[in-house]
């Protein structure tokens, strides 16, 4: 009976350490508000979660070392907020409404009802972003299909096939600070 229990115990905890291949970082900003007022007073708490998932690439194997270095690879970032007044929840998606710069040239992203329109002043070109199920978004206008995604720093990573070079280009569009 013990070479049985202790068999299933070893059985348990071997399937249970497999290797990891994706680095995860997750971080949560609380606040908690009371607020006075005539009606009486309300308990306002603002929970803030980050996630950043990178999935593990490796570059290639060299002959005659032991470890392998690990290559640069993009990381997802999700943020999700939560407020919670008296006991009501409300979840809310990061907005990434802000002006955001190029080779020189400024742009504009504003949400819509289905993800976010981006503009140019002065040309008043239109692309849309369009929001995927695993967190990334489609970019179109006119002339151009990317995926797209916003990186750490609020960043707009845009990445596009380049059918004559057979490769993946991509380019960055900065979030101007105020």
């Amino acid at each position: 009976m013990k070479v049985l229990i202790l068999s299933m115990l070893t059985l348990l905890f071997s399937i249970n350490s497999k290797a990891q291949n994706t680095n995860v970082k997750s971080e949560v900003k609380t606040v908690t508000t009371t607020i006075k007022d005539s009606n009486g007073e309300k308990k306002v708490v603002k929970s803030e979660e980050t996630k950043e998932v990178q999935k593990i690439a490796l570059e290639e194997e060299k002959p005659n070392t032991l470890n392998i270095p690990m290559k640069e690879s993009p990381v997802d970032v999700t943020t999700k907020t939560k407020v919670v007044v008296d006991g009501v929840t409300k979840s809310v998606e990061v907005n990434h409404s802000a002006y955001y710069s190029m080779g020189g040239a400024k742009y504009q992203i504003q949400s819509d009802k289905t993800g976010y329109v981006m503009t140019s002043p002065n040309t008043k070109n239109l692309s849309l972003l369009r929001k995927t199920s695993n967190n990334n978004y489609i970019f179109k206008n006119k002339n151009k299909f990317s995926v797209g995604y916003f990186d750490a720093d609020g960043n707009l990573i845009l990445e596009t096939y380049d059918e004559k070079t057979d490769s993946v280009v991509l380019e960055k569009y900065t979030v101007v600070k105020p």
